[in-house]
């Protein structure tokens, strides 16, 4: 029997949330970046996308990532940050993973840079344990195996932590070509109206910069789009909406709804 390789975190949600098929999830890929239309934004910096089951949410995210595929070159790296929703811990539990595998292959962790978070930052923090169940990150990364091959990601897990210090640390340390994936879903569980209703005013305040709009807004990835914001406003990046859909505009089924969002940030040119 096969020795399992420890240092590569296996998935725990492929068949589940997302095709085990490789072929399959190929084609389920390439079948929602085709159909996405985002706009033309140049200069990407940082992208909002959703992190639920793919036959739910997989066409918005599939906005952002199109949009990421249509921009001139690749990112260096990619930060990718998301909400803890099985283990409860302090501060933000980076792994020591080496590569996140899913049924498309292995895809590569920036080792050293999550080693200098870790140094440099009171809130970083080695911990793996958070990351085997989560299903956050995970989904995004067949996502970024199509769109960004090779690419080498940064995986930042929130658990208790100020968000503001997050965004802080991360705009000490980013460099050109850098780019931040935020992933969060929006309302959950209510008729399909108020959860619209509920999701523009989150979105509004996304948009609009206000932190305390976003913070008291119902998503589940608040904390990390607080940290991005933070970054933005250091920046001077501007969101632009890509788009928006609720679970029951994709299936017809309107009582107990989620809200899904796909939004982008652009650098001045």
């Amino acid at each position: 029997m096969m020795a399992t390789d420890r240092t590569i975190r296996p998935p725990a949600f492929a068949g589940a949330f997302y095709p085990a098929s490789p072929n399959r999830l190929q084609k389920d890929l390439e079948t929602y970046l085709s159909q996405a239309t985002p706009p033309e934004i140049a200069n990407v910096r940082a992208l909002v996308a959703p992190h639920a089951g793919y036959v739910y949410s997989g066409g918005v995210a599939a906005f952002a990532y199109k949009l990421l595929g249509e921009q001139p070159a690749l990112p260096k790296r990619i930060y990718l940050l998301g909400p803890a929703h099985r283990v409860p811990f302090h501060g933000v539990a980076m792994t020591n993973f080496r590569a996140f595998k899913t049924p498309l292959g292995d895809h590569p962790l920036d080792t050293e840079k999550i080693q200098q978070l870790v140094a440099s930052s009171k809130v970083c923090n080695t911990l793996s344990a958070p990351h085997t169940p989560e299903h956050c990150l995970e989904v995004h990364i067949p996502f970024i195996q199509t769109v960004c091959p090779s690419v080498p990601v940064v995986p930042m897990l929130f658990g208790q932590v100020d968000p503001v210090i997050v965004g802080k640390v991360l705009n000490k340390t980013l460099e050109p070509g850098d780019l931040i994936i935020v992933s969060s879903d929006l309302s959950h569980f209510h008729e399909n109206e108020k959860a619209h209703t509920l999701d523009r005013q989150f979105l509004d305040a996304l948009l609009a910069g206000d932190l305390a709009g976003v913070a008291h807004g119902e998503a589940c990835g608040n904390a990390p789009a607080i940290a991005l914001m933070t970054v933005a406003q250091q920046q001077g990046w501007e969101p632009h909406l890509l788009d928006y859909r609720t679970s029951g505009d994709v299936t017809g089924e309107m009582r107990q709804v989620v809200g899904y969002a796909a939004v982008a940030y652009a650098g001045k040119d």
